[in-house]
């Protein structure tokens, strides 16, 4: 397994992760952990990219966290499309012919 397929396998993961904590009431529920954690494997993701511009396009999260319940349920649902935009840039980048990292 390669480091971008394990890459895309733990932000797989984490997507199911916010997905439990969204339908457990993502408001009440600090969203921190899953922002210090997308932001991590987002910086892998630069170092496995290297010159590509459209890494450039994902920005990290801020490790704080709202205090109104609607404000936190707004920050998973970002993290939760960053995410997905991301295995998609991750997994494209594994099907051209300098993907093979």
């Amino acid at each position: 397994m390669t480091q971008r397929d394990l890459l895309v396998q733990m932000l797989k993961r984490l997507l199911e992760d916010t997905w439990v904590i969204q339908q457990q009431g993502a408001g009440y529920y600090s969203c921190v952990p899953l922002a210090r954690r997308y932001n991590k494997l987002l910086n892998q993701a630069r170092i496995l990219a290297g010159d590509d511009g459209l890494i450039s396009t994902f920005e990290e999260f801020p490790d704080n966290d709202p205090k109104d319940p609607s404000d936190k349920s707004k920050v998973v649902q970002a993290i939760r499309i960053e995410i997905g935009q991301l295995v998609s840039f991750l997994e494209a980048g594994d099907e051209s012919p300098q993907g093979s990292s």
